[in-house]
Formats: structure tokens, sequence, C-alpha cells
């Protein structure tokens, strides 16, 4: 049944709304990507239901309202999808869509709620974090223009957990999410869409399928493409082999699993390993790809070259007119902080602004919004645009694809001959995990003190020139946010960035960027690793991490 239709003439089943009794937990604040914990964490009385009651009571939805509602398929979303359903209808809530078995990509809900004019959304999921029984569990809040909540509204929901005293739901029967249409739950209509149509649609509006599809049915290239055991799979299988003509194996780990395969849905060159050893082997296809948990995340490879999401960006933009539907529109560009500087040059030689954020996709927000930045990207694997208001995994494997169309060329020529016209911007990002948050809090805070004495020194041949704490003023709404990462910047123009990542659930990621840039093109082709050996003894000069973690080394690089 289409959106906008009436509700089948059929009497409601007996319901009650239940107003249950519960109390405040303290450990409810949201971070730069919803509200993530253990499955053990969420699995306690009261614990879901608490923070959804929460999120209710600030959006304050009406029986007018919209709200769309879905997951990456992880562990816990089968159950934690019904109690919505029946807190959304105890709360009065008028609408829900639904992707069909609780299945949306979080690409997929930004257009829905865009589409559909919703008040917003619920997306369940850790996104990269692990699944299964003992792995995580997220719930992330968008909102009406379908970004993900700003601060204020994620504080707002905070604050009110820390005040509930109790939260309404329906006593009634699970609702089947197996087939489309409307149903009903009290007063509140739940349509159950299917979670990939609008957005391969969206796809054949941006890209030009009939050039995309005759690459691949080509014969002459090869791609493989990893889904993970997420939420991109039935995307992939839908758009690149049925709708593009891929081969029907050119999909692997394509149908979502709860504990995502036994792996976490990260696609980077540890967790996506089985797809790296294809692309790095003597048979290697043509391009390869991978997507995250909930779809908003993309790695690109091409034969024995890993392509980092700084440089994936960067040369997207340089190539945007090759993609009619980006040809002479780019107002701007924007990069995360850490994420390189390769963004900068190419925004330089076209003459727009390039904007520097704050890592967490909703401050990409208000620039998209506004009109200021067409195209924009992060180191953590997201790329994006003003198609919508989240990174898009799937969205930046096609545009990859669309431009090895357009241009006739391979992978390795094309960034050969990026790196050659801006130079190349090596860099790499070390991961230390599970580390003691005090501790890494105490170790920054003694760097910083250590500030005065260390400007102006020279260490392994480079001499410190600045460091400072990141602060962000948005030129949109003027507001200022602090405490974003700590950079330090050399005299030959090489950065180390340092922060501590809020998307774990398991002790304090600490996140080690550093980057140098090269212009002799008899240089530009060198292992990162090793160009950058200098500058990660550097770094732990500086910083001690293996003295004062006993690390020997760190538990990812990308």
């Amino acid at each position: 049944m289409a959106y906008g239709s009436q509700a089948p003439d059929n009497e409601d089943r007996q319901m009650t709304i239940c107003s249950v009794s519960t109390r405040a937990f303290t450990d409810q604040r949201p971070g730069t990507s919803g509200l993530r914990q253990r499955v053990v964490v969420f699995q306690q009385r009261h614990y879901l239901e608490n923070f959804i009651q929460s999120v209710f009571d600030v959006l304050k939805a009406t029986r007018s309202d919209t709200l769309v509602l879905g997951g990456d398929g992880r562990f816990y979303n089968a159950y934690a999808i019904q109690v919505i359903l029946k807190m959304a209808a105890a709360n009065e809530i008028g609408h829900v869509l639904i992707g069909r078995g609780g299945l949306l990509s979080t690409p997929a809900v930004s257009y829905v709620i865009r589409k559909y004019k919703a008040i917003g959304g619920i997306i369940l999921s850790a996104s990269h974090n692990p699944g299964g029984p003992d792995g995580d569990f997220g719930v992330k809040v968008n909102i009406d223009n379908g970004g993900p909540a700003p601060v204020s509204l994620t504080e707002a929901i905070y604050a009110r957990s820390q005040e509930i005293a109790g939260y309404r739901i329906l006593d009634a029967a699970d609702l089947p999410l197996d087939r489309l249409g409307e149903q009903r739950a009290g007063g509140t209509t739940v349509e159950v869409i299917d979670p990939v149509a609008d957005y391969a649609a969206l796809m054949e509006q941006i890209f030009d399928f009939d050039r995309i599809r005759a690459l691949l049915t080509s014969g002459h290239f090869r791609m493989r493409f990893d889904a993970m055991h997420a939420v991109t799979g039935p995307y992939a299988h839908e758009i690149l082999e049925r709708r593009l003509g891929a081969p029907a194996d050119t999909v692997g780990r394509g149908e979502p699993r709860p504990d995502f395969g036994g792996e976490p849905p990260d696609p980077n060159l540890v967790h996506a390993h089985d797809l790296v050893a294809v692309m790095n082997g003597s048979d290697a296809p043509d391009f390869g790809a991978a997507c995250d948990g909930d779809g908003d995340r993309n790695m690109i490879l091409g034969p024995g070259l890993f392509i980092t999401p700084s440089d994936s960006v960067a040369i997207l933009v340089a190539n945007a007119d090759e993609v009619p539907h980006y040809r002479r529109r780019l107002a701007g560009v924007a990069r995360s902080m850490p994420t390189s500087r390769a963004l900068d040059r190419v925004a330089r030689v076209l003459g727009i602004p390039c904007h520097e954020t704050p890592t967490g996709w909703k401050y990409f927000g208000n620039l998209f919004d506004a009109g200021l930045i067409t195209l924009c990207g992060e180191e953590s694997f997201g790329t994006g645009s003003d198609h919508i208001r989240e990174k898009d995994g799937l969205w930046a494997v096609l545009f990859w694809l669309a431009i090895l169309a357009a241009r006739g060329e391979s992978i390795a020529a094309i960034v050969r001959e990026h790196w050659h016209t801006y130079g190349r911007d090596f860099y790499t990002r070390h991961d230390y995990e599970g580390l003691d948050r005090i501790a890494v809090q105490c170790a920054l805070k003694d760097l910083r003190r250590r500030r005065g004495r260390l400007l102006g020194r020279s260490v392994h041949g480079r001499r410190l020139q600045r460091m400072e704490d990141f602060q962000y003023t948005d030129p949109v709404d003027r507001t200022t946010s602090v405490g974003h990462g700590l950079q330090l910047e050399f005299d030959d123009g090489a950065r180390l960035v340092l922060r501590l990542s809020g998307t774990g659930t398991v002790g304090t990621t600490l996140r080690l960027y550093l980057e140098c840039h090269e212009r002799d093109p008899a240089k530009v082709g060198a292992d990162s690793q090793h160009a950058l050996r200098g500058l990660i003894q550097t770094a732990d000069e500086l910083v001690g991490i293996h003295a004062r973690f006993g690390r020997t080394g760190p538990s990812v690089i990308t």
C-alpha cells in the first residue's frame, strides 16, 4: 500500500496503554552517533524504554506527524523495534514508516525522512561496532532534515532521561513486519515499506546507470563488493546486480545477520580481510569496495591499492564534473578536522571554499542546509553530498563507478594522476583500543602542560610550530564547540592529531592521525607507513604511547 493511503477499515484489536514506573539510568548521554552500549546494558529492565520515552518527550510528535524507524538488523533490533512501535502508539504518534523486516540503512532513513517530510527518525544501529549477544547496540535520533540530531537535542534527551519516572507502552501483540502495507497499533498507522526502493530510485536520479551498466557488463571490468553481512547487502544486490547488471557473485556476504557473521562490520583493512586478500591477489578484480553495518561508511580498493578515505573524497571532488548531477554546481566542500588536507588542495584549484569541522556528521548538516557545501567527507570512511544529510557508503561506491565509466581508465591510473597533479598527503590513523580513559586523559593533559617547552623544539628532524586544541564556530548559527582534538603542526607541514573516539563501548580508544605532504612525483607512490615512519617516531616520543600504556603497536592501522 502506498504511503499516504488510508488504513484498512478493519476493527482494531483490543489494546491497552500501560504506564510503567521506572527509575533513571545515569549512562544515557548520547555521543556523536547516538546512544551506544553493550547489548547487555540495553537488556537491563526499562533501559531501552527509558531512553525511547525520553526521545518521544523531547520530539513532541503528534497524531499529524510521521516517524521513520529502521535498523541494520543486528542482534536486539527485532525486539527493540517492537518495543518502539508499541511506545510510539502509546505516545500518540500518528504514522510510523518502517522498513520491511525492520531493515533500513542509515542513508535510506535520511532520504525517507526528507521525501515523506517526517518529523525525524530512529535508527537502531551501532554502525561498525560488533554485533551479536556479546556485541554492541545503539539508538540514534535523526531530525526532520534527515540528519543526526544536533547536540542541543541530544542534550535535551539526556536531561529528560535523568528525570524520567515512567514510560508509556501499548499492551499488544507484536506486529508482523515481513509484508508491505499498513497496520494499526492503537491509533497509530504502522506502514511497512520496501527498504530499498526509494533509495535505489534516488541513486538512479543522481548517476547515469546506463553508462555504469555498460562498464559492468562489458566483460572487461570486474568488481567485488563486500556487504559484511550487514544492511547494505539487499541494497547492493538490487542496485549493483539487478539494476546495473553486475554478475550475480559480485556482492559477497550479502545476507544481513544479527552477528554480522562473527566479524565487526567495519570496512577497513583489518575487518574486511577477505576482500583485501582478493584485491591484493594475482587475479584481482578491477575495483573493490565495502560498506559497514548501517551502510553509511565505505572502503575503496584497487588491485593492490588501498585508497584512504581522505584521498577518496578529494578524488571524487576533483572528478565531480564526470557526474552530470554535480557538474559545475559545487558550492563548497568540507572535511572533518582529523581528515587529511588533500581535499583543501583540490578546493583551492577549483576556487571553492573548504570548511573544516569537528568529527561527527551532524556538523555538516548546517553547511548543507545553508547551501554552503555540496560534497564532504571524513577520514573514518564517510563520504556524502547534499542528496541526504548522512554519509552514504553505496553512493560513494556508485560515484567511483561513475568516474571509472566516464574516464575509461583504471583506478590506479586515476589515483596516480591525482597525486601527480596535487601531490600526495601521506596519511594514516593508528587506533589504540581498550585503554583506560583516565590514563589517556592524563597523558593528553601532560602533553598540553609541556606545550611551552615543546614549541620550537626539534624532534626527529621536525620542529614543532603549533600545538592547539581544535575549536569550531559554526558559520551558520555561530555556535562554538571545543574539545575536539589536539593538533600538533611542524615546520615542514607535517601534522599530528590526537583525539578520543566516541564510538566504542569498552574502554577508551585513542586515535592518532599522522599526515605529511609530498610533491615529488618520484616519491608519491611510496608505502604510507614507510613514508610516515619518522613522524610515527616523533609522535611516540612526544606522547609516550608505548611507554605509558605498554602497547607494542596500534590495535588497528588504516
